[in-house]
């Protein structure tokens, strides 16, 4: 079995634009769960309103595309506050369950008949992104090192969506240091202390709700543009358990912990992907339990299991401190 393969199959995910966006989405949960105490279960619905926000304004309306993105950024604010609006000022299950409804009903509103004619429907929108592409620098060409090697086209939105990571990375890491921040940390600890101290605990948790809500648009906006396509059904509930999955992985309130959880995060499922088809073109593993329908299936499995274990002798992380994870103490 070819492990050079293996190896670069696994370096090029970790690497590759997926990591960076699900990177993004969960610097967003962090600022609402690691840093907030809020428990949002609809990440993916940020990321689908800032996707189509970007596709409707060019491939329906023929805005551009650097406006699409401002409408993709200003949904994901307008959403917050109608989701934070009536639940922020009740119990944080109130805020779950209402996330990952309006993320379900977005979805299927937006892959509706009616809507057919904004949305594309099931079917959604394509080639909208050709203006980013049109200002790459980089010649064409192969662009990476050893067996992990990306196309100039994919390399110039890895470099840009990267960047935007280190960008978000810093922005948080200024701001939970800052007065602001330490008042957010404050709410995930103990609410009626921080009220009692004179704070808006609504507000600050809307500000919260929306910093992070915006990250996840950006996510949706730069997946969007790496696939030139956008589909209601991309935005599937498990994206925002997923992003989970990295951001405890990494570290919950670790500002690093969402970068390393994603590139990890990638590195097993595409590593372990890579691993089991090999083998079982090669004849190492059975059939019957390593087919090709199953694969999928399998890999789930044996990184969940991996998860499992890392959960239990370390339930805050790789990077993540236990005492932040004891929320309303």
């Amino acid at each position: 079995m070819d492990f050079v393969r293996v190896i670069g199959d696994a370096l090029r995910a970790a690497l590759g634009l997926e990591a960076a966006v699900y990177a993004l989405a969960a610097i967003g949960l962090n600022v609402h769960f690691g840093y907030t105490g809020l428990l949002n279960f609809g990440q993916v619905g940020f990321m689908l309103v800032g996707a189509y926000g970007l596709a409707i304004t060019v491939s329906t309306f023929g805005g551009s595309m650097w406006l699409g993105m401002l409408v993709g950024v200003l949904l994901a604010v307008v959403l917050a506050i109608l989701l934070g609006g009536p639940t922020l000022r009740l119990r944080a299950d109130y805020l779950a369950i209402t996330t990952i409804a309006a993320a379900e009903i977005l979805r299927f509103t937006f892959r509706s008949s009616p809507a057919t004619g904004v949305t594309g429907g099931v079917f959604g929108l394509q080639r909208f992104a050709d203006a980013f592409y049109e200002i790459n620098p980089l010649p064409q060409g192969t662009y990476g090192f050893w067996v992990v090697q990306f196309s100039h086209r994919r390399m110039w939105v890895m470099l840009v969506a990267w960047g935007l990571v280190a960008l978000s990375c810093l922005m948080v890491w200024a701001l939970m240091h800052s007065p602001w921040g330490r008042v957010l940390k404050s709410i995930r600890e103990d609410e009626e202390a921080a009220r009692s101290l004179g704070k808006n605990v609504f507000s600050f948790k809307m500000q919260g709700l929306i910093l992070g809500g915006v990250f996840g648009a950006l996510s949706g906006i730069f997946l969007a543009i790496g696939q030139q396509a956008v589909s209601p059904d991309t935005y599937i509930p498990q994206i925002t358990f997923f992003t989970y999955t990295v951001l405890i992985l990494g570290g919950a309130a670790r500002v690093f912990g969402p970068v390393l959880g994603s590139v990890l995060f990638w590195l097993l499922i595409a590593g372990t992907d890579s691993f089991i088809r090999r083998a079982a073109s090669a004849g190492m593993l059975p059939e019957v339990f390593f087919g090709s329908d199953t694969i999928g299936a399998v890999r789930f499995m044996l990184v969940g299991a991996g998860l499992m274990i890392l959960m239990i002798y370390r339930p805050e992380g790789i990077l993540g401190d236990r005492r932040e994870m004891q929320l309303d103490v």
